[in-house]
């Protein structure tokens, strides 16, 4: 059993301590925000996550897992302290790294014997040299140290599965002794570890976050290229996928990327980038793609309406992807917000993000039953792809709209049988009027 730290209990922290004490360690995790700590004392999770608090929960009765907001008692004999605070994007793309700065000094401040200091937030290439200089300049005295770099690669909604069975687990150290003392604490993951230096192991995690963004525009690009010869991209997408070079994953037409990760690794890849005197023209085209997906729906929207002054869209999903109730650069806010600039009334639904869009989306009627949402509505949009909306009794919502006009956002819906119960439908890249059969 090691002794752990892990500082920040956002959606990375949390789930890298409780996955750590479930696999036996003894786990403190620490958070400056003082009502997160109190709530996790409680049972209450800072962040909806499917699993999370049941698992939490087993590792709290077991004693394996306790919180607070005191340095001093979360090092107490640790052995490992992990930084998993939030590294938000300024407008240019510069990663902010406050937080990070405040984690290395304040662990610097309160350490008392030999650590292994362990960048889990998503980082700015350089950023674990960084660390290290603040590291050694707050320390009272000097205690011997090693700073690691272990990017996470956690999904949201199955972040969960994804810490237990990682495809990978990336390290990177100047000290190879103590990047495989961390690689010990994951071995039983039994998951290829990959071993380099601080700056290649930052740079895997913003390559791999922006290719898989790339991904998913490319096939947005795609999907209005098969729209434009009539073309169907979920046929497309089955085929291309096939092929073990590509593969299936984030070949998903849609209204594009969101969330936490994408948008802002993205755009400080770029950032970076432009600092070193290289152009990312392939990383701008990904993100203007991406952002011209939500123009694209309301412009959809208003042609099948024939205008949007004075009608009534109701959007199903709220949350920037299923399993989550992240609404981080969500799609569904600048559609809500650009169907209100263009003189719509709008409403939502959403199975758990209701609460968060209450402050995001203050112009927005929110509803807690699909069904009730629907009632009255000239269109409907579908922003998430919740396998509760695949569900819906979409005879009953058709009954309940004054006219049954709806843009399938995320292609959920059959384009023939949707025109069999009367609806007037669009989906994304399933033909000219994206209306092919299925």
């Amino acid at each position: 059993m090691k002794r752990i730290c892990v500082v920040g209990v956002g959606y990375v922290g949390i789930v890298t301590g409780a996955c750590f004490a479930d696999l036996g360690n003894r786990v403190v995790a620490l958070d400056v925000n003082q009502k997160r700590i109190a709530g996790l004392k409680k049972g209450v999770m800072p962040i909806f996550e499917p699993g999370l608090k049941e698992l939490v929960d087993r590792n709290v009765q077991a004693g394996r897992i306790t919180f607070t907001t005191s340095y001093a008692e979360a090092l107490q004999d640790t052995e490992f302290a992990f930084i998993a605070v939030g590294t938000p994007s300024s407008v240019n793309g510069e990663a902010d790294l406050q937080y990070v700065a405040s984690a290395a000094r304040s662990i610097a401040e309160n350490m008392t014997a030999p650590l292994i200091i362990i960048n889990k937030s998503t980082v700015p290439v350089g950023t674990g040299d960084w660390v290290a200089d603040v590291v050694s300049e707050a320390q009272p005295e000097p205690i011997p140290f090693s700073v690691v770099s272990c990017p996470e690669f956690l999904r949201e909604g199955s972040a969960i599965a994804d810490f237990m069975n990682p495809h990978r687990t990336v390290l990177g150290s100047l000290d190879r002794e103590a990047a495989e003392k961390v690689a010990q604490l994951h071995f039983p993951l039994r998951a290829p570890i990959v071993i380099t230096d601080l700056r290649t192991a930052e740079m895997i995690k913003y390559a791999s976050n922006a290719f898989l963004a790339t991904k998913i525009s490319y096939i947005n690009e795609i999907a209005d290229v098969c729209d434009a010869f009539g073309a169907d991209v979920k046929e497309v997408m089955a085929g291309m996928g096939y092929d073990k070079r590509i593969g299936p994953q984030f070949l998903d037409a849609g209204l594009g990327w969101g969330g936490s990760c994408f948008p802002k690794d993205v755009k400080a890849l770029a950032f970076m980038a432009r600092q070193k005197g290289v152009e990312p023209r392939i990383l701008d085209a990904v993100t203007q793609v991406n952002y011209d997906r939500r123009r694209m729906v309301v412009e959809r929207t208003a042609a099948m309406l024939g205008g949007l002054q004075g009608k009534t869209v109701g959007l199903l999903g709220t949350a920037f992807k299923p399993n989550t109730d992240d609404m981080r650069e969500a799609p569904s806010i600048e559609v809500a917000n650009n169907l209100i600039a263009a003189g719509a009334s709008v409403r939502a639904f959403d199975p758990v993000a209701i609460e968060t869009a209450r402050d995001l989306l203050p112009q927005v009627a929110l509803y807690d039953d699909p069904y009730q949402m629907a009632d009255g509505c000239d269109a409907l949009i579908v922003i998430t792809e919740w396998n509760e909306f695949k569900q819906l009794d979409l005879e009953r919502i058709r009954s309940l709209m004054t006219t049954p006009v709806l843009f399938d956002g995320r292609n959920i819906y059959n384009p023939a049988e949707m025109r069999r119960m009367g609806y007037t439908y669009q989906a994304i890249g399933r033909g000219s009027e994206g209306n092919r059969d299925a």
